[in-house]
Order: C-alpha cells, then sequence, then structure tokens
C-alpha cells in the first residue's frame, strides 16, 4: 500500500505571514498556497501601457490604480489573488494595518497567457462577481488585439463586449477612463 501524499491547509492568517516573508508571490484559497509564475515581456508592457494610461487619466481626481503587487481580498469566497491591474475612484479600503490586501476593487483586469486564460474566465471570474464593488472586468490577450470588456448592470448581470480593432477605445465608465487600443498594445509586436 502506497502513503497517498497529505496536503497542509493554513489558514489566511498564516498564508498572510508567509507572503510577506515570501521572495515570490502565491495566490490562496480554501487552505492552499498556488504559487505565481512570472509574466512575459508582452504581459508586462501591455499592464505597463494601461498603468500609464490610467495614471495620466487620474491625475487630479480621486482615483487609484495599482498593478500586480496589490493583493486582493475576496471576501466573500476567501480568494487572496494579485490581479494585473485594479483601478478605484472611491476610498481604498484594507484588510489590515499592512495595507496591501485591498477589499473595494473597482475595475480589474487580467493579461491572459495560455495557463491562465481558462482559470481567469472561468473560476477567477466567478470569484470577482461576488465582490459588490467590482463593476467591471477586463480580459486582455497578450499573443493578439483580443480584448473582452464585461461591465456589472443595475440587475447584477454581466454583459460582454469585446473587440479586436486597434483603432477602437474602451470606455471605462465605473471610472470614467478610455483605453485606446493602440496605446494597450503599444511596442507590442504580435507573431505572425
Amino acid at each position: 500500500m502506497s502513503a497517498q501524499p497529505q496536503t497542509v491547509y493554513i489558514t489566511p492568517q498564516e498564508y498572510l505571514t508567509i507572503e510577506h516573508e515570501a521572495e515570490y508571490k502565491s495566490e490562496y484559497f480554501d487552505g492552499e498556497m498556488f504559487a505565481m509564475s512570472g509574466a512575459s515581456p508582452k504581459h508586462n508592457q501591455i499592464v505597463t501601457n494601461i498603468v500609464g494610461e490610467m495614471y495620466s487619466q487620474f491625475k487630479k481626481r480621486p482615483c487609484r490604480v495599482y498593478s500586480n503587487d496589490m493583493r486582493v481580498k475576496v471576501s466573500p469566497t476567501g480568494l487572496y489573488t494579485y490581479p494585473d491591474i485594479v483601478a478605484l475612484c472611491d476610498k481604498p479600503r484594507f484588510d489590515d494595518e499592512q495595507k496591501d490586501t485591498l477589499l473595494n476593487p473597482t475595475v480589474i483586469i487580467e493579461v491572459l497567457s495560455d495557463s491562465t486564460a481558462n482559470y481567469d474566465r472561468g473560476t477567477k471570474f466567478k470569484h470577482y462577481r461576488t465582490l459588490e464593488s467590482l463593476k467591471e472586468y477586463i480580459l486582455i490577450a497578450q499573443d493578439e488585439c483580443h480584448i473582452e470588456h464585461y461591465i456589472r448592470q443595475i440587475n447584477n448581470q454581466w454583459v460582454l463586449s469585446e473587440t479586436s480593432n486597434l483603432s477602437e477605445t474602451i470606455d471605462l465608465p465605473s471610472i470614467d477612463c478610455h483605453l485606446t487600443l493602440t496605446d494597450v498594445y503599444d511596442k507590442v509586436e504580435f507573431v505572425k
């Protein structure tokens, strides 16, 4: 008889203690930590482009944009995760005195990779939808020009719009921000 590997479950507090000391980031859900892999140059360029555009539009406004080092706690489900980009115009609410775990994102943006696309569209979005503060969710392809934009409606339904046209602009009404696809994909080369 062979021994079955046993999973060691940890509490959210244990996770946060480990995470504060760790050299790499991990997500947490249901007692388990999941190491995150590094991002590609295209992924990093897209994140940089969007953060720069949002930052310039947020000047002299109460809005904030955070890149992939701001952890988000999805309180209703217990998921701790690091979205690629988080934006909000409300006062940020944090989980503790460390102020490194945001509770109230308005917009979450994820840049898709082959290894994360299904998770970002499915299970992760299911978690995110439980956040009352979340009004918009954007998924951005990095290997082609393609953006999926979900907007929460008054009846709590989510409406999807998609574009693959570099001449288009994505409007983010919940934070009064606009992203042109040419800016999102600036300096990103697609292999044909």
